[in-house]
């Protein structure tokens, strides 16, 4: 995914963006502020690498983490709503999985579960991509999202 085609697409639409990431570690809201100009765009990355940093900066509800634990698709969806309301985007996207190594049979290494959040929707999917390294998942995850936020902006309505 090239992330200035994601840039020039928000940037025509007069989209900003946000993103709210664990095991990532900030490598989408990198990926994107590598691009010159990003900053007119790029409103802001939340790294929440804890439960207490999900529950403090994005608002993720103490009982959706004891509930679903933080790899799910009810968290990424509190994260990428938590990342919305925080910021001045009109799309968020949050990533929460494990990169490894470890992992249970329950969420085995290389699940992945993202949201995608502007104010009339959030969605999520779970993509389980393997024991690949904790390396590869990161980058792949990283990829998803970006093509995540590509669709996001490709079908925002004004009206959102």
């Amino acid at each position: 995914m090239d992330a200035s085609a994601l840039l020039n697409s928000a940037r025509a639409q007069g989209l900003m963006i946000a993103t709210a990431e664990s095991c990532t570690g900030g490598m989408v809201s990198a990926a994107i502020t590598d691009i010159p100009g990003s900053s007119d765009v790029f409103d802001r990355g939340f790294v929440t690498y804890t439960n207490a940093a999900k529950r403090q900066m994005l608002g993720v509800a103490d009982a959706t983490l004891a509930a679903h634990g933080a790899v799910s698709e009810q968290v990424a969806a509190e994260m990428a709503a938590g990342a919305l309301a925080q910021s001045d985007a009109r799309i968020a996207v949050s990533i929460t999985g494990i990169a490894g190594p470890g992992g249970s049979d329950h969420k085995p290494e290389g699940r992945v579960c993202f949201g995608v959040a502007s104010p009339s929707m959030t969605r999520t999917e779970t993509c389980d991509f393997g024991a690949l390294g904790r390396d590869k998942v990161r980058r792949v995850a990283t990829e998803h999202a970006l093509a995540l936020l590509q669709q996001a902006v490709d079908s925002y309505a004004p009206d959102n």
